[in-house]
């Protein structure tokens, strides 16, 4: 059941202590350190290579790493579990294959098959989510006829289904015009006030980035810079991976 909207406490955090991630004997990532708090939109950027999908990976424990991550409640100091949300960068649906939104939350939410859960409850939750997002009217719509805004919307809804604390985004506008990715924004900044959660973005558009932003991570396979927009963007770090920033 998708939680009442609430303003964010600013008492919880994820931590990442020195993450390392390595394939063999290539490292990818290397003592990775981050104090992320909830209410705030945190944007990773960085070239192609960089090990940003890979953070998003280790994040969500498809890849083996080293260090801890920890979600933290500061008011009393316990460790509760870390419940994450996650956008991948594309979600690749055969044109013509017969799965409607409905379908696709259904797998998303529950281990049985998407025909056995048919529940009005369960309608009921995946609409509400869809509608924090304006797209409740596509719940019955076939998945491979949407547009990439409207799929984008759904992903959005099924990332938050389960009232996650961390929102990961890899890089969800990919191939978005511009108006679309406005929308895109204007609707996380909605999540950011308004939902107890962190959120974590991939992004290689820098303008929008430094528009948006809370925080900026700037990663070459550790963080080389983090801080405001204007602190990484006037930053030597910065300007050694894109040239100097026109702030």
């Amino acid at each position: 059941m998708l939680r009442k909207i609430i303003k964010p406490c600013g008492l919880h955090c994820i931590k990442v202590k020195d993450l390392g991630v390595s394939f063999g004997e290539q490292t990818v990532l290397e003592h990775i350190n981050l104090h992320i708090h909830c209410g705030s939109l945190n944007v990773i950027i960085g070239k192609n290579g960089a090990g940003k999908s890979t953070f998003i990976r280790a994040m969500l424990g498809d890849v083996k790493h080293t260090g801890t991550i920890e979600f933290k409640d500061r008011e009393n100091g316990h460790i509760q579990k870390l419940k994450i949300g996650y956008v991948p960068q594309t979600l690749n649906i055969e044109k013509n294959t017969p799965i409607s939104v409905y379908d696709l939350m259904a797998s998303y939410t529950s281990r049985v098959p998407a025909f056995l859960v048919k529940s009005k409850a369960l309608k009921k939750d995946m609409e509400e989510a869809l509608n924090v997002f304006e797209a409740a009217d596509l719940i019955d719509k076939q998945v491979c006829n949407l547009s990439g805004g409207q799929l984008q919307r759904v992903m959005l809804a099924m990332a938050i289904m389960d009232e996650p604390n961390l929102l990961l985004l890899d890089e969800p506008v990919s191939g978005i015009d511009m108006i679309g990715m406005e929308l895109f924004y204007d609707i996380i900044e909605e999540l950011k006030e308004h939902y107890d959660l962190s959120i974590i973005l991939i992004s290689h558009d820098l303008e929008m980035v430094k528009k948006r932003a809370d925080r900026v991570i700037l990663m070459d396979k550790t963080v080389l810079k983090e801080g405001t927009p204007n602190e990484v963007y006037m930053s030597p770090e910065f300007e050694e991976v894109f040239g100097k920033a026109v702030m």
